[in-house]
């Protein structure tokens, strides 16, 4: 993923915001990204889905439902 910048940053940005400390992922996110490891593979595949849905032509986010 090395030549994706934005997609490794967007990848970044949700492994740090979802395993924040060593309580929720034993490494760091670029340890992870060289062992390949599931919550590396996790952050990227949520980084993935997300871009398809922000890069999708004509389409607005949908509103989530207020409990």
């Amino acid at each position: 993923m090395q030549h994706d910048l934005q997609l490794r940053a967007a990848a970044r940005a949700l492994y740090q915001n979802v395993y924040p400390s060593e309580e929720w992922a034993p490494i760091g996110f670029d340890e992870a990204e060289r062992y390949g490891t599931v919550h590396y593979r996790q952050a990227v595949g949520a980084a993935q889905d997300a871009r398809a849905v922000l890069t999708a032509p004509n389409q607005q986010l949908p509103l989530p439902a207020i409990l």
